[in-house]
């Protein structure tokens, strides 16, 4: 029987109430604080003030505490609008900043498919939306996007994180480089990567999350006429 279906052991208030909600919650907080290399059940124990086998009336293993942690997460990504479009594009957005709250949700989304009954949800919110769409074009659609937001957000929090591991911002990071570049477009290798550089329009992550997601929508609209 999957985690999500396990009724949990009878509720014992002393010497310290405990549920399957709270070991959840109280692993997202770590996580959020400190990263996935931060939670493990010991540690999850000593915050929640309770011995560590107590948890194994809750979760079997780590996998499945992973598992109930994403799946939280998914609670906060609710798909709206009307149209396969706007919903495409809110469950695109809605994930991104799902990401940026749980750095560590770019780590694990992307992997096995999430059965949670908040992915269900988030699932069925979105495919109701495709209904009168072609079922055989519905579930590439939705990968299609997926696909395209885990990688935005996967770079986007790798940028980040080398951001606070360098001491860096980007704009410091770039003035680094900056003479290495001058040097090497001197040697004239590199004209087409040159122009880009010093004349194309440098976008923002959000600008350039939205203008990519559009070129995606853009062609499954073409593809589905």
């Amino acid at each position: 029987m999957l985690v999500w279906e396990r009724p949990e052991p009878p509720n014992r208030p002393a010497p310290a109430p405990l549920s399957r909600d709270l070991i959840v919650r109280t692993a997202v907080e770590l996580a959020d604080e400190a990263g996935l290399e931060a939670v493990s059940l010991r540690k999850l124990a000593g915050t929640l003030d309770v011995g560590p086998m107590r948890l194994y009336g809750y979760i079997d293993t780590k996998d499945e505490l992973l598992d109930l942690m994403v799946d939280a997460v998914h609670a906060e990504i609710r798909p709206a609008g009307t149209g396969w479009r706007e919903v495409l594009t809110s469950m695109a957005v809605a994930t991104r900043e799902a990401a940026h709250r749980h750095e560590w949700f770019a780590d694990l989304i992307g992997g096995r498919p999430q059965l949670g009954p908040n992915a269900l949800a988030r699932g069925e919110a979105v495919l109701a939306a495709l209904d009168g769409v072609d079922v055989d074009l519905v579930m590439p659609m939705v990968t299609a996007v997926d696909a395209y937001v885990i990688g935005a957000v996967r770079r986007e929090i790798a940028e980040r994180r080398a951001e606070r591991a360098s001491g860096l911002d980007q704009r410091q990071w770039q003035a680094t480089l900056g003479p290495y570049l001058v040097r090497m477009f001197a040697t004239g290798r590199f004209p087409a990567l040159e122009k880009v550089v010093r004349d194309a329009a440098h976008h923002d992550a959000d600008a350039t999350f939205r203008i990519g997601l559009g070129f995606l929508l853009d062609g499954i609209g073409a593809s589905i006429g």
